[in-house]
């Protein structure tokens, strides 16, 4: 879900202007990108991300997720493509009861059919791995909030906004008449969901990392997470934002939404020890940041 008028704060922040090519994932035409292209490696984030989505129409899920990865798997292996980066996510854990949870979790029965996408995405990447030539980092994010501080790029959700910030920011602006807290009877707290949210500038250094480690990577297929380490409710969230906005946010409590997990935050020692990563950003700079984009996107 994007705008190609991403691609000019792209070019405005780094400084060069973008090569990109408008291609559906599950096209064939995706063989003509690696034809034209010398492409050492490929990081993959062209998945459908939104649980309540994926619960309400899960064969777009399935299709877009799954079948444009074997698309792409396929065009890496006709080119002799070695490497990636996959988009992976805390979601293959399922509806974990302890926290924090480190890579040696196995994958559990997912909650939602956009976590099933990730499952079965890692155990075909892990495959194609152990029994061919490709080599696999898989990255499991967390809950990456925030935007770039330049408030050059950041999310944009279509439609009504399934994940909390966005929804929170667009409340503010006043696009959104209520922000609606789903659970305030979970077993946490304050009642409310507990995450573990990362700033996307962090998220986005961590892949910088990833490609480096390709050298001296042992394995043919690895598995980081990606978070803060630290756990934040959603409650805690629309504190902290009303908190560096000074904006009182009109809310209400609703019911649980189906495919939510109750409670879960990150071990990343292991990124730190062998990534040499570690996430930088705190909450107050991720809800900063958020709210920046957000007037800016307001203002256009």
């Amino acid at each position: 879900n994007s705008q190609e008028s991403v691609l000019n704060g792209i070019e405005q922040i780094s400084g060069q202007q973008a090569k990109w090519y408008n291609i559906d994932i599950k096209d064939s035409s995706l063989s003509e990108l690696f034809e034209k292209e010398e492409i050492e490696a490929v990081i993959h984030f062209a998945a459908f991300k939104a649980v309540g989505e994926s619960v309400e129409n899960p064969l777009k899920y399935f299709e877009n997720n799954i079948g444009g990865l074997l698309n792409l798997t396929g065009c890496m292996q006709k080119y002799e493509v070695e490497s990636m980066v996959f988009s992976s996510s805390c979601t293959v854990y399922g509806d974990t009861k302890s926290s924090p949870i480190d890579e040696s979790h196995p994958r559990t029965a997912a909650i939602s059919p956009y976590g099933t996408t990730k499952i079965i995405s890692e155990e075909i990447l892990e495959d194609l791995s152990e029994h061919g030539s490709l080599k696999t980092i898989s990255l499991r994010y967390f809950n990456p909030v925030g935007a770039h501080p330049s408030g050059l790029i950041g999310e944009l959700p279509l439609g009504v906004p399934s994940n909390l910030v966005p929804f929170i920011t667009q409340t503010a602006a006043g696009i959104r008449d209520c922000l609606s807290i789903f659970g305030t009877d979970y077993n946490t707290p304050d009642g409310s969901n507990i995450r573990d949210f990362i700033h996307v500038v962090d998220l986005a250094k961590a892949h910088v990392k990833a490609l480096d480690y390709f050298i001296k990577m042992p394995e043919h297929f690895d598995i980081f997470n990606l978070g803060t380490g630290k756990g934040h409710s959603v409650l805690e969230v629309v504190d902290c934002f009303e908190k560096v906005s000074g904006i009182r946010l009109n809310k209400r409590m609703a019911a649980r939404r189906a495919g939510d997990v109750e409670q879960i935050w990150a071990d990343n020692s292991k990124a730190k020890s062998l990534l040499n990563w570690s996430a930088e950003l705190g909450l107050d700079q991720m809800m900063e940041s958020a709210w920046r984009w957000q007037q800016k996107l307001s203002n256009n």
